[in-house]
């Protein structure tokens, strides 16, 4: 499985970009999927995660409210919507995915199988 991770920027502060994951293989439409984030000098992070059906999501509580998580396993892609950017947002972000055939999500980054290249998400003040 290969993810291509797109849709990164410089936006002002409140403003909103829609980050896209495209995946390579028929198997994606059963792994659950994440994001993260990593900033200069710190760990990469959780962001925000989802199920195989997109039924179940779970985000960090900084991004909760302001960011969505959404799939579209037609298209073997998963989505981040972020609004209401902030300076602290900005960061390489990352999609995950995890060879996993179940109902749950997945908050632990090193639970994860596969990784995209990360975009980078710039936020100015």
């Amino acid at each position: 499985v290969q993810l291509q991770a797109s849709g990164g920027g410089l936006v002002q502060a409140g403003g909103s970009l829609r980050l896209s994951c495209a995946a390579s293989g028929r198997a994606f439409s059963r792994y659950p999927m994440g994001w993260f984030r990593q900033a200069p000098g710190k760990e990469r992070e959780f962001v925000a995660a989802i199920n195989w059906s997109g039924v179940s999501t779970s985000y960090a509580d900084s991004v909760k409210g302001r960011f969505t998580i959404s799939r579209d396993n037609a298209k073997n892609t998963v989505y981040l919507q972020m609004n209401s950017l902030k300076p602290e947002d900005t960061a390489v972000y990352y999609c995950a995915g995890k060879d996993y055939r179940g109902s749950y999500y997945y908050t632990d980054l090193h639970k994860y199988d596969y990784w995209g290249q990360g975009t980078q998400v710039t936020v100015s003040s």
